[in-house]
């Protein structure tokens, strides 16, 4: 069976000088291109396209069916699907503000018992890889275990055009089996996930922490 997945953009920022304005985009749209390649299919998650205010209040905090519409909307279709993608850039060796920030909106109870990748990307030789490192604790807690392989894209304004399409001199051949890894990883593990949610419903099976941060004690 065809799997959908989200694409969430790391990055609220709408122009980054001396560099093309949002570089995450042509990444996240890169993503997107490779899936949509497959028999999958994708969605792009830009969190400009959310007004989230400005006191933080998630989506759970809410009474059943008054959380504001674009909040009600996003956690329908995170629940949905069947895995994500977090496109992340690198602050000071950690993940992107605007993604923990998004994703704190959402109960794990959302993401969970389904797999996600990690893919970071910087405008030097790096690629965001340190960001990866926290990124893997923050989506086991959120219960989208992120797969074995990553991706990381250092540079990405010389080897990505601004549509996410690969540069003149890039080497296609390469970046599409290096990009393969992750998203065939990915797809193994949601088919898996769908297969075995359909079969044993995880969220009757184990019941979610929805009282109080105790509930998670020992005795």
């Amino acid at each position: 069976m065809s799997k959908h997945f989200l694409i969430f953009l790391g990055t609220t920022r709408d122009s980054t000088p001396p560099r093309p304005a949002r570089l995450g985009l042509r990444v996240a749209r890169a993503c997107l291109a490779h899936i949509d390649a497959s028999d999958n299919s994708a969605e792009l998650i830009d969190p400009l396209d959310y007004d989230l205010g400005t006191v933080f209040k998630p989506h759970f905090a809410y009474a059943p069916s008054k959380a504001p519409a674009a909040l009600e909307k996003l956690a329908e279709k995170i629940k949905m699907a069947d895995g994500y993608v977090m496109v992340s850039p690198e602050y000071n060796h950690s993940m992107s503000p605007a993604l923990a920030h998004l994703l704190n909106h959402f109960g794990s109870s959302l993401f969970s018992y389904k797999p996600s990748a990690i893919v970071t990307y910087s405008a030097g030789q790096w690629g965001g890889v340190r960001a990866a490192v926290g990124m893997r604790s923050f989506l086991s807690e959120m219960g989208c275990l992120p797969v074995s392989a990553m991706i990381h894209v250092p540079e990405a304004q010389t080897v990505l055009t601004e549509e996410g399409g690969w540069s003149a001199g890039s080497d296609l051949k390469r970046w599409n089996g290096y990009l393969g890894r992750t998203f065939e990883q990915l797809d193994w593990w949601a088919s898996a996930a769908q297969r075995q949610r359909g079969e044993d419903d995880p969220h009757k099976r184990i019941s979610a922490f929805t009282k109080s941060p105790t509930q998670r004690n020992a005795p």
